[in-house]
């Protein structure tokens, strides 16, 4: 089609992910033209498999929907009142999952492809971009990712004279729901939980008497694993670690991690309760394929199908995908970046989404978003307007841009690691902001715990919006 014309010149993203394809569209929808550069389909990554933009790799869940207390749906519901794409597609592609947004892959993938390919201010080359973008490229924004491509890796080192840090990512395999036992296994969601598009019976559940739980752990343990010596020394990133390297950290670990059985009533046996509990959860619309929850893992193929077949229902399992393990690379953004998410020795260089430090899909969509904002307002002659650290956006760019502990054994040595959206980054509320509700014979603990989320919540909602509407 083509493309409208524009008298500002067009702002440069690398990288065609989530967060890359979240700041052209915001670039776009600002008025000011956008040259998106994406290297799939002209070269690979070792976890994609598609050239669709927008891919997901690891799971096809955005987590909790919820926006009055939990702070990854405050974040949905920020990128919804700034018209995110991302969340627009998210939302249109939806399969139930409880009281998470989860996704059809393959349907939000084209989504944000089509919106992205049809906008008339966006223009898609694909290339490998091998170096920094040139001095004409005034205002750029890199939104690589975790995958980026190692001459691209190799001259973000040579322009920061630092090094990259970099985890382990693993992912979690995908089974044909048709060859799950559902006389062994029931459909429920965690505490009967209803959300988006859901019943309440969103995810398959397996259950393990305590003599198969501690087989299975045996097994994950010894299962021949992948070996990975050229990365030695680079840590995991606690959010996403392989299933058998929690197991190693205590045969308990799991069943109080993704195989916990609380808020879980085995249908066919009610009366007894589950020692451990493996849950799957819908991957794709049609309902055909199921993601094991939390088992993103570092087994090796074959070890892959004997292990996770000795999970009762799934003994006749047929894997869409195996799990697998590639290497993240994320910049140290508190030393590099300013508030705005520029580079700070070359300015009109902003970086967005995972390669910043930030972790999970949503998160670098956001990251993604606010960057784009930012090269949009700067290239129409405004300063950027940063979102308060009462928001969502505002808590997690602060954390990406400064917000971190500095080492007392190390001065001026900060402790920077990848990190979800969370309450924990949020300034305290206002002394008194709490009060005891009417008629309530008790405020505290989980009720005092689940007002205070209440609270943050609201004020961040309002203050997002009052936000939007100063923002250019």
């Amino acid at each position: 089609m083509n493309k409208t014309t524009s008298s500002h010149s067009p702002i440069h993203v690398i990288g065609g992910g989530l967060a890359g394809s979240e700041a052209a569209w915001q670039i776009a929808e600002a008025g000011v033209p956008v040259i998106l550069h994406e290297m799939r389909g002209v070269r690979g990554t070792d976890a994609h498999k598609t050239e669709s933009l927008a891919e997901l790799v690891c799971s096809n869940s955005f987590r909790s929907d919820d926006a009055t207390s939990n702070a990854v749906g405050v974040l949905h519901a920020e990128m919804r009142l700034a018209g995110s794409l991302i969340m627009r597609c998210a939302d249109l592609n939806q399969v139930p999952a409880g009281g998470a947004l989860a996704v059809d892959r393959e349907g939000f993938a084209e989504a944000v492809s089509a919106a992205i390919a049809n906008h008339p201010l966006i223009t898609v080359l694909r290339e490998e971009i091998r170096g920094l973008p040139p001095k004409d490229w005034d205002l750029a924004i890199i939104a690589t990712g975790p995958l980026t491509a190692p001459d691209l890796a190799e001259a973000i080192r040579a322009e920061t004279g630092a090094d990259a840090l970099a985890f382990f990512d693993a992912i979690a395999p995908i089974v044909h729901a048709d060859t799950i036992d559902m006389d062994i296994c029931w459909h429920q969601s965690r505490y009967d939980k209803v959300g988006p598009g859901g019943t309440g019976k969103d995810y398959i559940n397996c259950p393990l008497t305590q003599e198969r739980y501690d087989a299975f752990v045996d097994a994950l343990i010894a299962g021949d694993k992948a070996g990975f010596k050229e990365w030695e020394g680079t840590p995991y990133f606690d959010g996403c670690l392989p299933i058998e390297v929690m197991a190693e950290r205590g045969r308990e670990t799991l069943r109080h991690g993704p195989m916990k059985p609380m808020g879980l009533t085995n249908a066919h046996n009610p009366s007894v309760k589950p020692y451990a509990v493996v849950q799957l959860r819908q991957d794709n619309a049609l309902g055909t394929l199921y993601n094991m929850v939390g088992f993103q893992t570092k087994l090796k193929y074959g070890a892959q199908g004997e292990v996770f077949r000795m999970i009762p229902g799934l003994q006749n399992a047929e894997f869409a995908r195996l799990g697998g393990l590639h290497r993240n690379t994320y910049i140290n953004s508190p030393t590099l970046l300013d508030h705005s998410l520029m580079l700070k020795s070359r300015p009109g260089l902003r970086f967005a989404g995972q390669i910043t430090g930030c972790e999970g899909y949503v998160e670098s969509a956001s990251i993604g978003l606010l960057a784009g904002r930012f090269a949009a307002a700067e290239r129409k002659g405004a300063s950027p307007v940063l979102p308060p650290v009462t928001t969502a956006f505002g808590a997690l760019l602060n954390h990406i841009t400064g917000g971190h502990i500095v080492s007392d054994d190390e001065p001026g040595k900060r402790s920077f690691q990848p990190m979800n959206v969370n309450f924990g980054l949020f300034p305290p509320l206002d002394p008194g902001a709490l009060t005891r509700p009417e008629g309530a014979k008790r405020f505290r603990g989980k009720e005092k715990a689940l007002a205070k989320k209440q609270a943050m919540a609201s004020r961040a909602l309002s203050d997002c919006a009052s936000w939007l509407d100063k923002a250019v």
